[in-house]
């Protein structure tokens, strides 16, 4: 790789593999990518058909690798066949047109640039047609959509086609956007020249004859008489004509109304493309606002219509993916529709990372019969997140539903003993593997028998002693077993007060449990333990016996009640010069006992970490 060329001048080489390099260590940046492709772009002065071999290769090298991460960007796809058609023409250019309307197949923008290059580089009146007809079906519905629906009629109208220009604007005045009354008005003229059976349906057409037919006669005035003429063709049709308009103005009031409803929600959309950046919190709340409309309007094409949208703008946010596949698990037979959506949401934009929404997934998958896809979906997620706790548990459960208790322990003995997995991990997945016996398998003492076994391991896991504590709390007892369990609860705290290495704040939110323990099911005693226990988790530091005997060196009290009196007041340390001499930082002892980390060389206070 460090022999690749870019192509151009040695500082435009030099100056891409940089670029290059900056976009390999992070990948995820957008303003890297940028640079690189403008880098590309300009390239021996900006590329053409006589450009060299290795700089038109680098330079779609770069625009595929980019708009594989970013295929949203609508812009850059046009960029993208504009460079192509001016290095390799027309069908080179076409390509990564269909490429760009398949990844971003509601860009307006798109549709309309990729008509337009058709209507100028190909004589088939049908081939351009029916990619209008394509383009119509993907953005015809969008309340911005003039631009396209403008570019269509205007194509129409070099062919001098007033019929299928007519037959546009009977669709697109049902249409509620943006300038539906522009579109009416010349529908509305347009029609007037129109032959009757272009204007209304045939049954609606026949009904209105019909209805002026069975009138009867018309009555005109002659002279002082009044005289029964009947009707010719040429009055019944204006008399057709009369009440077409008149039904025609009914849909535009209709799409007046529906407009007006819509124009709430989309004068508060300001961002309606996609990118990298942060969405505002009211932008986000008028998208839920807009969908919520939408849903109990009842339209299916326009509901996912609105979803589609909203995915451009709202992309890297998991919580409208996951709303789009409920809403449409719940629409009858759309089954591979909710298994695109998340796909979509899995392999191009909701970040690893996050793995909600590839857990919904492979639940869906699950529910599909799919059980082997619903594995895989989350052994790839831990390869990319190795000890990632709620991908573990979802694993078990699900090993556990389709082949037992042992396949879903089997899955945490894997995590735990996996080097990859971290220690706080293990800990968590340990109380885990502890609970399925407890709660599934119902056998408490080997549950009991996990966390015993284990506690030396995870000294200092909030997890790991929470659950622990938990599990003796919520065992069911009655009068005669009580003061066994007692016995077990207490030995716990006094464990988590003694061996663990938490720090004092979370010991004290774990003693609370305890606390709470004593006084609602505690005997006739235990108001001495809970004010006992009480002075030493919420009394100063100078009555905190148990405190003490941690910070001492030698797990004495006194050792530390002396070194108070030497410093003041203060607990301090015992300043070891070995130690010092072995480059050991005396204070790190009691910082890490205060749920702190000791200063670092440089002497700069550090942020409080809390587990």
């Amino acid at each position: 790789m460090a022999d690749y060329s870019f192509g151009g001048s040695d500082e435009e080489n030099a100056e891409l593999k940089k670029l290059n390099a900056e976009v390999a260590e992070d990948p995820d940046s957008f303003e890297n990518w940028e640079k690189l492709v403008r880098a590309a772009e300009s390239l021996e002065g900006g590329l053409n058909r006589n450009s060299s071999p290795q700089s038109i290769v680098a330079t779609r090298d770069i625009y595929d690798r980019f708009l594989a991460k970013f295929p949203l960007l609508f812009g850059y796809w046009k960029k993208y066949a504009d460079l192509e058609f001016s290095i390799a023409g027309t069908e080179a250019a076409e390509l990564v047109y269909e490429r760009g309307v398949a990844s971003i197949t509601n860009s307006v923008d798109l549709w309309t640039n990729y008509c337009s290059f058709k209507v100028e580089t190909s004589h088939d009146s049908d081939v351009i047609r029916e990619l209008f007809e394509r383009g119509a079906s993907c953005v015809g519905l969008d309340f911005l959509a003039h631009p396209f629906w403008d570019k269509y009629l205007e194509f129409e109208e070099r062919l001098e086609a007033n019929d299928k220009i007519f037959a546009i604007l009977d669709r697109v005045v049902h249409v509620p956007m943006h300038q539906y009354a522009r579109y009416f008005e010349r529908y509305r003229q347009l029609a007037q020249s129109r032959p009757l059976h272009e204007l209304l349906p045939a049954d609606t057409l026949a009904q209105f004859r019909a209805e002026i037919e069975t009138e009867g006669s018309a009555t005109v005035q002659a002279g002082s008489q009044q005289v029964n003429v009947e009707r010719g063709e040429l009055e019944i049709e204006r008399e057709v004509r009369i009440r077409i308009d008149n039904f025609h103005l009914e849909i535009f009031a209709r799409t007046q109304t529906e407009t007006t409803k819509r124009w709430t929600y989309e004068s508060e959309v300001k961002r309606p493309y996609f990118h990298v950046t942060e969405l505002d919190e009211s932008q986000l709340v008028n998208w839920r606002k807009y969908l919520d409309f939408e849903e109990v309007e009842g339209d299916y094409l326009r509901t996912q219509f609105l979803y589609e949208r909203c995915l451009v703008t709202c992309a890297y946010y998991d919580e409208f993916w996951l709303r789009y596949a409920r809403w449409m698990l719940a629409q009858h037979g759309k089954e591979e529709e909710v298994r695109n959506v998340y796909q979509r949401a899995s392999m191009l934009y909701v970040p690893i990372a996050r793995p909600a929404a590839r857990l919904q997934y492979a639940l869906f998958e699950e529910m599909c019969g799919r059980v082997e896809v619903a594995k895989d979906i989350h052994q790839a997620i831990l390869v990319n997140l190795p000890g990632h706790i709620e991908t573990t548990v979802s694993l078990a459960n699900l090993s556990r539903r389709h082949g037992g208790l042992d396949a879903a322990i089997e899955v945490y003995k894997q995590q735990i003993d996996s080097s990859q997995c971290d220690i706080y991990a293990k800990a968590a997945l340990v109380a885990e593997w502890a609970r399925l016996l407890w709660k599934i398998k119902g056998s408490v003492e080997e549950a009991r028998q996990v966390f015993q076994r284990n506690q030396g391991w995870y000294g200092d896991s909030r997890a790991f002693w929470i659950n622990y504590l938990l599990f003796e709390l919520e065992q069911p007892t009655s009068a005669e077993t009580e003061p066994v369990q007692y016995q077990r609860i207490k030995q716990v705290h006094d464990d988590i007060r003694r061996k663990s290495r938490l720090s004092p704040l979370v010991i004290k939110d774990l003693s609370h449990y305890y606390m709470t323990y004593l006084l609602e099911r505690g005997t006739k005693d235990s108001s001495k333990e809970y004010l006992t226990l009480d002075r030493e988790v919420n009394g100063p530091f100078s009555v905190q016996t148990a405190m003490k005997e941690k910070l001492a060196e030698d797990g004495k009290e006194s050792t530390t009640q002396r070194r108070m009196m030497m410093e003041n007041g203060h607990p301090g340390v015992e300043v070891d010069e070995a130690a010092i001499r072995r480059g050991e930082n005396p204070y790190t002892k009691y910082y890490q006992q205060q749920g702190e980390h000791p200063l670092p060389s440089g002497g700069q206070a550090q942020p409080l970490r809390y587990p």
